[in-house]
């Protein structure tokens, strides 16, 4: 393999922020942001939206979100 094309592989933390969820894994992602693990290191802190705490395949809870409004306007904008 060549040398130097590789992205660097090093602990993370990716955190649910809808779920206030956390864990540490290993991943090429980088960020700015930091946070203090349980053990006592600090790592590079990746924030999600969706993640196994808070995805409704693996909690069972459903999100209803009201569509009819939007799908009545865009009947009403391609109607013939």
């Amino acid at each position: 393999m060549k040398a130097d094309i590789h992205p660097q592989y090093r602990d993370v933390v990716f955190q649910d922020v809808t779920a206030n969820f956390a864990f540490l894994t290993r991943s090429t992602l980088s960020s700015k942001e930091t946070i203090k693990w349980e053990d006592g290191n600090e790592y590079p802190l990746l924030k999600v939206e969706i993640s196994s705490a808070s995805h409704p395949f693996y909690t069972g809870k459903q999100k209803l979100v009201d569509t009819s409004g939007r799908v009545d306007k865009f009947r009403k904008r391609y109607a013939k």
